[in-house]
């Protein structure tokens, strides 16, 4: 079998930019706090949102800010995103090359299948894995065990790809290998602090660079 492969979302798979920011905004408003810019706020993108308000707004008000959040993220926000150029294109010669691809994001999972079927993206995936809505399984490489487990994979014969460092992590922590997506919201450093050496500007390099075309 092909090796199996793991995917990020926010950040590899779609850009969630203007969404999660605006949420965020809209939820500190709430709060009576001054939002930073939107620019500001895309180091908020790909670590879990209770850590993000945490250091927004202090540990006492993060959950009630994760709720304001939603309160727009789910009716709004959640498509408030755009696919990447070509990532859809990537998925389907992965797919056609006999690898099994997954998605494992920090995003609470109901929202993950509602994005990916609203981009089309859903059909090229076996099965979907995020966080729960009480924040449980929203750390990376929780979230990846349990995927492991769940697909009877080993992780040293899979592959995880996304974007940050907390991707990363979660890949080195299960024994999987890893490609960061630099056309995302992460950086060299954060691969290569982690042990990791092979990253791609493009969704369209990660064909040649996995051997699929």
């Amino acid at each position: 079998m092909m090796q199996p492969i793991f995917f990020d979302l926010d950040g590899t798979l779609t850009d969630p930019k203007e969404g999660i920011t605006g949420c965020i905004q809209y939820a500190m408003e709430k709060l009576g706090e001054p939002a930073p810019t939107k620019d500001d706020l895309t180091w908020c993108i790909g670590p879990s949102l209770i850590h993000s308000f945490d250091i927004l707004v202090g540990t006492e008000r993060s959950t009630q800010a994760v709720e304001f959040y939603r309160e727009r993220f789910s009716t709004v926000g959640l498509f408030e995103n755009v696919a990447y150029a070509d990532i859809a294109h990537a998925l389907g010669a992965l797919k056609r090359a006999g690898h099994p691809l997954f998605v494992a994001s920090s995003k609470p999972l109901i929202f993950v299948d509602r994005i990916l079927q609203h981009f089309g993206l859903f059909e090229y995936f076996l099965t979907t894995f995020g966080s729960n809505l009480d924040g449980s399984l929203s750390d990376k490489s929780e979230l990846l065990a349990l995927a492991l487990k769940t697909t009877g994979y080993l992780g040293a014969d899979c592959l995880m790809i996304g974007d940050r460092v907390h991707d990363a992590q979660g890949a080195a922590s299960n024994g999987m290998d890893f490609i960061g997506a630099l056309y995302g919201y992460g950086n060299v450093q954060e691969y290569q602090q982690c042990g990791f050496s092979r990253w791609v500007e493009n969704p369209v390099d990660l064909l040649s660079m996995i051997g699929s075309e």
